[in-house]
C-alpha cells in the first residue's frame, strides 16, 4: 500500500476514499468542500470556488478527469506515471510534440496552487529524453527551484499545445545557468487549434487599411494569441479580408513590447443595435521575430487564463 497510515486512520470503505469525482458529487451554486484537480495533480478550481452552472460543470467534465484534491494530496508522487495507463495521452511522447531547441515553455511548481506561469526555453535534449531549459525568471530574478521538485509545464507547439510533469534533477551554475528536467511523465494534449487565446484588456489604436501615417481610433482586445485577437471598436472596421494597422502595448512582469502590425479581418460580428460596438477576429499579417517571442511571452505570462479560461469563475 503507498499510504498505510491514511488507511489506518480513515476506516471507511473504498468507496468513500476515491478521489474520482463524477457530475453528481461535484455541486452547483454553492461554494465547493475541497479542491478540484486533474488527474495529474493540476488545480482545477480551488476549494470555496462556486461553479455557477450546470453547463460549467459539463464542460469540467467534458474535458478533464476531475478528482478530490484533497484526496489526491497523498498520491501525488506515483501518479504522473501511474495513474492513467488506459488514457491515450499516456501514449504521447516527447516527439509527438514536435519540439525545437529555442522553443518557449510555460513553467511552475506543481505546488503552485494556481500560481502563473514563467517563460523558459528549451536548450537541449538528452538521449534519455530528459530537457535542458533556461532556468525561469520571476521579476527579473531566478526562480527558486528544488532538486527532486516536481513541475508542470506548458508547451505551445507548432500543432497542439500540451501539458506535463518533470522532475527537477540539476541545477547547474557552469558554464552557464540551466536546469535539467526528467523525462516527462504523462503528456497531455490540451487542444489542438493554430493558437490558443488569453483574456485580456488592451487599449488598441487601428487605423483603416494597409497603410497610413497616423490612427483613426481606439479598440479594446479582450482576447489575445500570438497570431491574432479579438477587437472591440465602436464602429465596424471593414468587411472580412480587409486589413487594418493596429498598435498596442504589451506589458508584464518580463517584457514591455510595443506591437505595430497590420492585420487581416477574419470575422465581423456587428453590434445588434444602433451605438452597439462591433467585434473583429484579426489574425495578424507580419510579426517579426521580436514581436513573435513578445506575443508568445506575454500568452505564457496568462497560462492560467490559457488554461482555464472557460470554465474559471470571474
Amino acid at each position: 500500500m503507498d499510504n498505510p497510515v491514511e488507511e489506518h486512520v480513515e476506516e471507511n470503505p473504498p468507496a468513500a476514499l476515491s478521489s474520482a469525482l463524477s457530475p453528481d458529487t461535484v455541486p452547483v451554486g454553492t461554494p465547493l468542500a475541497w479542491p478540484i484537480v486533474d488527474s495529474d495533480g493540476t488545480l482545477l478550481f480551488a476549494s470555496g470556488t462556486i461553479l455557477a452552472t450546470t453547463d460549467e460543470r459539463k464542460f469540467l467534465f467534458g474535458h478533464f478527469h476531475p478528482q478530490r484534491g484533497d484526496l489526491l494530496d497523498t498520491s501525488t508522487q506515483p501518479l504522473p506515471a501511474t495513474a492513467q495507463p488506459a488514457d491515450s495521452a499516456s501514449e504521447l511522447t516527447l516527439k509527438d510534440m514536435h519540439l525545437e531547441i529555442g522553443a518557449l515553455i510555460g513553467m511552475r511548481s506543481q505546488l503552485g496552487n494556481g500560481a502563473p506561469m514563467h517563460p523558459c526555453r528549451i536548450i537541449g535534449f538528452a538521449p534519455n529524453h530528459a530537457l535542458f531549459v533556461t532556468p525561469p525568471l520571476q521579476q527579473g530574478r531566478l526562480l527558486p527551484l528544488t532538486l527532486g521538485e516536481n513541475i508542470e509545464l506548458v508547451v505551445i507547439a507548432s500543432q497542439a499545445v500540451f501539458r506535463f510533469v518533470c522532475t527537477v534533477e540539476a541545477i547547474c551554475r557552469s558554464p552557464f545557468d540551466y536546469v535539467v528536467l526528467s523525462k516527462p511523465g504523462v503528456i497531455r494534449r490540451l487542444r489542438e487549434r493554430k493558437s490558443i487565446r488569453v483574456h485580456t484588456h488592451l487599449a488598441v489604436r487601428f487605423g483603416i487599411g494597409e497603410t497610413g501615417e497616423s490612427y483613426e481610433g481606439l479598440g479594446l482586445a479582450k482576447g489575445i494569441s500570438a497570431l491574432g485577437m479579438s477587437l472591440t471598436a465602436s464602429w465596424t472596421l471593414g468587411a472580412v479580408g480587409e486589413r487594418l494597422r493596429v498598435a498596442f502595448r504589451l506589458k508584464s512582469a518580463e517584457l514591455d513590447t510595443e506591437i505595430e502590425t497590420v492585420a487581416i479581418i477574419r470575422n465581423v460580428q456587428k453590434g445588434s443595435a444602433a451605438g452597439e460596438p462591433s467585434s473583429h477576429g484579426l489574425e495578424f499579417d507580419r510579426l517579426d521575430a521580436v514581436q513573435q517571442m513578445a506575443m508568445k511571452v506575454f500568452v505564457f505570462d496568462r497560462q492560467d487564463d490559457v488554461l482555464y479560461w472557460s470554465n474559471r469563475v470571474k
